[in-house]
């Protein structure tokens, strides 16, 4: 089924930083815990994301990625997900993230 363009207008991609990285032990399958600035409008965002398998925590701070900001919030064990994640999933089920060419301004949307 297609979208039609006001459908998509309304997923609110932004720019954000990976501030901080953390192991998610209580996960079913190997993923980080993240802390991801959007911004002075947006502010800080929480959100679990299974990419272990291409990137170390020394690898993503202070990296920039694109995050959906407009989803509901996802509860996942005692975690609440607060965004997600962008990224191009792989053969193997490794993702690699969608991320600016260059360092720009957080909270910059995506359209």
């Amino acid at each position: 089924m297609d979208l039609t363009w006001s459908e998509f207008e309304r997923v609110e991609m932004r720019v954000g930083t990976i501030v901080e990285v953390d192991d998610f032990l209580e996960a079913r399958k190997p993923a980080y815990q993240l802390i991801i600035d959007f911004g002075a409008v947006i502010g800080i965002r929480k959100s679990s994301a299974q990419i272990t398998k291409r990137y170390t925590k020394e690898e993503l701070k202070n990296r920039q990625i694109v995050g959906v900001v407009n989803f509901p919030k996802k509860q996942i064990g005692r975690f609440m997900s607060e965004c997600l994640v962008i990224g191009a999933v792989g053969e193997e089920g490794d993702v690699i993230l969608l991320a600016p060419d260059f360092k720009i301004e957080n909270g910059l949307r995506i359209g």
